[in-house]
């Protein structure tokens, strides 16, 4: 049994309990429809706001007939080298514009780059592939509406679409400059590694993540998909400029480090920073938790790095 008495500072405590208070581990055993309403207040109750000169417009674009809804983030006087496509986090069944509002806004506002946000369909309503499709549509309408250069960047699930829709775009005219997954879930090892270390994590156990995983395929056993898990691709070669960010004490935290060694066996440039002492969605605490803003900067300045075409890392 891991002693996350030892792993996890004061703060990050302060935020796991007040997390807890919102959304309690029991949760997962609630119905689809009350999990949203838990999370949807969760996310309220964290919401911090916009940057200064950060405005938002929604819209809508085509995936197959289904009309995805998105949300664009501008810089008021920015100069941007590139644009952000983000996917939220939610295990592929919570979440949406909403959920991930501030979050967004704060890297438009910190970078400089419009931010579009892809509001995804989500399971068990609608199973996989219908994420990956519309994250794919989301990435291909942000290229037709703007000249610049795009670096895809998303959180947990959003994560895994992040990197599917780079290993299904390569080779195409238009690719994304980078990526940053921010804790992922790439379809790594189910039974070894942190998936075992990290199995009763605070905020995320390997029982939540089996979970989702099953509403997100409709209970099918899928393999050898790579539009579903990215490190089941049999090639990495050719993959854009990738940076990882992961959490420490999460079940997920292997996958970061199978993906980097992946795509560097392959020749590809990428890099993993396990962030030490951290859970899975921290980013809600990038304002009250030290580690979590320092790693928060860290994703921002490699958001912004990638965009101007530069490696963050020396």
């Amino acid at each position: 049994m891991t002693d996350y008495t030892t792993l996890i500072d004061a703060e990050t405590w302060a935020f796991i309990e007040r997390t807890n208070t919102w959304y309690p581990p029991e949760t997962i055993d609630y119905t689809i429809a009350q999990q949203r309403e838990i999370y949807d207040a969760m996310c309220r109750e964290f919401f911090a706001g916009y940057p200064k000169g950060v405005t938002a417009s929604d819209a809508t674009v085509d995936s197959g007939g289904y009309a995805v809804p998105v949300r664009k983030y501008e810089k008021a006087g920015s100069s941007p080298a590139a644009l952000v496509v983000y996917y939220h986090g939610g295990g592929f069944i919570l979440g949406g514009l909403d959920s991930h509002d501030d979050v967004c806004a704060e890297i438009c506002g910190r970078t400089g780059f419009p931010v579009v946000s892809v509001d995804y369909r989500l399971s068990p309503e609608h199973v996989h592939p219908a994420d990956f499709n519309d994250a794919m549509a989301g990435f291909a309408a942000a290229l037709a509406s703007s000249d610049l250069p795009v670096v895809l960047a998303g959180d947990s699930a959003g994560g895994n679409l992040a990197a599917a829709v780079s290993h299904a775009t390569r080779g195409q005219t238009h690719v994304p400059i980078g990526q940053v997954l921010i804790y992922p879930g790439l379809g790594g090892d189910q039974t070894t590694g942190s998936r075992i270390v990290h199995a009763e994590a605070p905020l995320l156990t390997k029982r939540d993540g089996d979970f989702y995983r099953h509403q997100r395929t409709g209970g099918k056993e899928i393999s050898g998909d790579p539009t579903l898990a990215p490190l089941q691709d049999t090639d990495f070669s050719g993959l854009p400029p990738t940076v990882i960010v992961s959490a420490e004490c999460d079940p997920l935290s292997d996958d970061g480090g199978a993906y980097r060694d992946a795509i560097l066996a392959a020749g590809g440039k990428a890099v993993w920073f396990n962030e030490k002492g951290l859970v899975h969605g921290y980013l809600r605490a990038r304002h009250t938790v030290a580690r979590a803003r320092q790693s928060f900067t860290r994703i921002v300045e490699a958001i912004a790095a990638l965009g101007k075409g530069e490696w963050p890392c020396p």
